[in-house]
């Protein structure tokens, strides 16, 4: 009989600790409808600590609750976790109101952390994109931005280990942008896809939808991969990370690109150099690759080279002003040697006649630059710095007049 007895004692007991739990989860809901946050979480702590005790119906409520308590007032990165959490756990247990906040929980995560990407709070800001993730691991974009804002944040080693799970999980990113003008604020905003896109239209808020497509971030990835350890010059895990990424996407430019610009950070600038050549010979419609080819080449004083090349960029794309006042650049540099000598001229007949010939020479080389120079104006006509070359050089060519109108330009 004693044994019945303290059964029966038991019973009561857990059935007493089941109905407190109980009252503390609806006082958590009453603490919630009277928007105080703080007692609805002390409520919910109590109640935490047998939870088991309770069925399944209580316990949905009291994920629901929890989320609610921690998202509500002003919640921190952390409080928006342990929120998210809680609606996750109430909406897998069928709570249709859970669905929603963590859809609006979501919401207000990303756009929290572009607040907090545009106060250049990046540590915060990828605490909140890695949540977001966690909460949708489908959602691998925002595992990406996570790593892109520890690396502004300078947090390289946890930057690199996200990374290092982009790449593990064959990250692209690549596909179409649906994006459309928000007409109250007058920018263009991504919508996330054609049919949201399509229905924004509809309601006159929005308008110009425009389909963009979105290249693939392979290259990107490794590119930031490879940086962080050249900046901890870790140069092997670089050089390993970068061939692991070749070897997956071996078609892949954006890599090779990556991969030379690795390269000239690390100070090899002829391997860089080849790598570009070879993204050069791949594919001859990118201006940009010539003129970094060039560049390269300026470094090393092959103005030859350097002037082929940037010859090239603009054979590519006449108005790619940056390649043409690059080659200007390359071209005037000629004019150091000149000089030079000149300055270094003693006065007999034999060196004035020397000193004619080069200041021909000098008068020569600014002819040639000059049609350079006034076609950069025309691309970049508010460039002062094009402007006053173009002047000095109509100067000492003794055409006043033009020199004249771009000073009164100037």
């Amino acid at each position: 009989m004693k044994t019945n007895i303290l059964t029966a004692a038991a019973v009561s007991f857990l059935t007493m600790t089941a109905f407190a739990q109980k009252d503390q989860v609806k006082n958590a809901e009453d603490a919630l409808d009277d928007g105080n946050y703080t007692e609805a979480k002390a409520q919910l702590k109590v109640a935490e600590a047998n939870l088991g005790e309770l069925n399944d119906k209580w316990q949905e409520n009291f994920y629901l609750y929890k989320g609610k308590a921690y998202a509500g007032g002003n919640p921190t990165a952390e409080d928006m976790k342990t929120a998210a959490m809680a609606f996750q756990k109430a909406a897998e247990m069928g709570n249709d109101d859970a669905q929603e906040e963590l859809a609006a929980l979501k919401n207000n995560l990303i756009q929290s952390a572009i607040s907090d990407q545009n106060k250049q709070e990046f540590a915060s800001a990828a605490d909140k994109l890695y949540t977001s993730y966690e909460l949708s691991k489908q959602d691998t974009i925002y595992l990406y931005y996570a790593a892109n804002n520890l690396v502004q944040a300078q947090e390289y080693g946890k930057a690199a280990e996200y990374l290092e799970m982009l790449n593990a999980l064959d990250y692209d990113g690549s596909g179409k942008a649906y994006t459309a003008v928000n007409v109250e604020t007058g920018e263009r905003e991504n919508l996330g896809s054609k049919q949201q896109m399509d229905l924004m239209i509809k309601t006159n808020q929005y308008k110009e939808p425009q389909v963009e497509n979105i290249p693939s971030k392979k290259g990107e990835i490794a590119a930031l991969i490879a940086r962080i350890y050249i900046n901890q010059e870790d140069y092997e895990k670089a050089i390993a990370a970068m061939d692991k990424a070749k070897a997956t996407n071996p078609d892949d430019l954006g890599l090779l690109q990556a991969e030379a610009n690795m390269y000239y950070q690390m100070g090899e600038k002829d391997k860089a150099r080849e790598i570009l050549e070879e993204v050069a010979s791949k594919d001859p419609s990118d201006p940009a690759t010539f003129n970094n080819i060039a560049l390269m080449y300026a470094e090393i004083d092959d103005t030859e080279k350097a002037i082929e090349f940037y010859k090239k960029a603009l054979e590519v794309d006449p108005e790619f002003n940056e390649a043409r006042v690059n080659m200007i650049a390359a071209m005037l540099s000629e004019e150091r040697g000149i000089i030079d000598e000149m300055n270094n001229l003693g006065m007999s007949k034999k060196d004035n006649a020397r000193y004619d010939e080069l200041d021909a020479e000098r008068k020569e080389l600014y002819r040639e630059v000059l049609p350079y120079l006034e076609k950069a104006m025309e691309v970049d006509p508010e460039n002062k710095d094009i402007i006053r070359t173009a002047m000095n050089l109509y100067t000492n060519l003794g055409e006043e007049e033009k020199a004249d109108e771009l000073k009164a330009k100037l």
